[in-house]
């Protein structure tokens, strides 16, 4: 298993990213007043620079658009007891300070975080007036979520993983995605030709990706209408503007792309014949017991923003966690397929190769990704989805348990991000305690 962090890099952006959390008044908390003043009040435009985050996270129905997820039949429950000492455990973060697990998690800018261990729920804790019948934006754990449902229909025989996208869905010809594979789509070595970037305004992300899947703002953007523009929608974006990389090959390389999973959102519906939400809402979200509806973002056409629109509360997050875990398995049901869990940690040499290749990850602790998750140890079963902001579901197959938390972090990117990587240590090692 690779070293999972350079502590020195680390220390060094854990100060810079204190100096900028600092500058960021954080002194003015959302929504404050009836109607709220002018300082206080979250649009589309701010949603996600923090402090204005750790209230649009958790009502991102109100700047952005969304479609429901209902949840059905029984609640199953997740029993206790809890165990408090779990939150005055010491750990030492990557800023340098021991703290409990609780106090780190929070210093560390979570929301809350739920700890299950077999079927039992042992800890749980909220912060920042989030709580556990709020709902939470998942951003690109969504990705994961679409991976579980997308192995029902390859356990269908619906799909060749190995065919091109192109196959099932014609309008994808001519696009970057006709040359790859849909093993590639999942696995995020499509080898496309388009970068995110969520810091230049100028970028072929903010001009084309982000108003289509209307979750930015820019002047005029929410005012187009269908025919107007070229790129209206998220699948116009797929279709007619992402093309092939001129110096890469498919599988070359680990290019993280939220397009990839759009794609895959796109495939689900078109090979389901369902719209993605009602085939999720089918497939998995009816039959984990839930204790909330669920709901998921829509771009400018209103299909669903398969890269990063889910959201819940954080004990239906971690229900979705266990049967992953469990090989596909709640409550005694099976949800989806157990050979579909398991080749996500099917881990080869290109797909290390691949991540250790990638100088954005060098200083990270993940062995791979695959099949939309990220993989940080395949012989201990250890894996998560992960969003931006910090928006984690940790598996721990070892230890059989399962920690969901979701958090408002200032940076959006887990890369070589002390606050993000904080957490997720302390959460390792807390497993590893706790293994029977």
């Amino acid at each position: 298993m690779k070293n999972p962090f350079s502590l020195g890099s680390l220390l060094i952006l854990s100060l810079l990213t204190g100096i900028a959390t600092m500058a960021q008044s954080p002194e003015i908390q959302p929504m404050q007043g009836v109607p709220p003043s002018v300082e206080s009040q979250v649009t589309k435009k701010n949603y996600r620079d923090f402090p204005m985050s750790r209230w649009a996270f958790r009502n991102a129905g109100a700047p952005l658009n969304v479609v429901m997820i209902p949840r059905q039949g029984e609640i199953k429950p997740l029993p206790g007891p809890l165990r408090p000492e779990i939150g005055e455990r010491q750990f030492t973060d990557l800023h340098g300070r021991t703290l409990g697990f609780d106090a780190l998690f929070e210093a560390n800018f979570a929301d809350g975080v739920a700890i299950v261990q077999g079927s039992r729920l042992l800890h749980e804790r909220y912060f920042h007036e989030f709580d556990p019948h709020a709902q939470h934006t998942w951003f690109s754990m969504t990705k994961s979520l679409a991976s579980a449902a997308f192995g029902v229909l390859v356990e269908q025989g619906k799909v060749d993983l190995q065919a091109s996208p192109a196959k099932y869905v014609p309008e994808l010809k001519g696009s970057g995605f006709e040359r790859t594979t849909i093993q590639q789509v999942l696995d995020h070595a499509t080898a496309i030709d388009f970068k995110e970037n969520y810091t230049d305004f100028n970028s072929d992300f903010f001009r084309y990706y982000a108003p289509a899947l209307n979750m930015a703002w820019l002047p005029g953007a929410a005012d187009v209408q269908p025919g107007e523009v070229e790129i209206y929608g998220t699948h116009d974006f797929l279709a007619r503007f992402v093309k092939p990389a001129p110096a890469l090959q498919p599988g070359e390389a680990f290019d993280y792309n939220s397009a990839n999973a759009d794609v895959l959102g796109w495939l689900i519906a078109r090979i389901s014949g369902e719209p993605f939400q009602d085939f999720v809402q089918r497939i998995i979200w009816s039959r984990l017991g839930t204790e909330h509806d669920a709901y998921i973002l829509v771009d400018r056409a209103f299909m669903p923003v398969v890269t990063g629109g889910m959201n819940t509360t954080l004990r239906d997050a971690a229900r979705f966690g266990m049967m992953v875990r469990d090989r596909g398995v709640f409550n005694g049901e099976q949800v989806i397929p157990g050979a579909w869990v398991d080749a996500i940690l099917e881990i080869d040499d290109s797909l290390r190769d691949n991540m250790a290749a990638n100088p954005k990850y060098s200083d990270d602790p993940w062995l791979a990704y695959h099949n939309m998750w990220w993989v940080l140890d395949d012989a201990a079963g250890e894996f998560c989805a992960v969003g931006i902001h910090g928006q984690v579901i940790y598996i721990n197959r070892s230890s059989d348990t399962v920690m969901a938390w979701f958090s408002s972090q200032p940076t959006a990117s887990a890369a070589r991000n002390p606050d993000f990587h904080s957490k997720l240590k302390a959460a390792r090692e807390l497993a590893a305690s706790l293994k029977r």
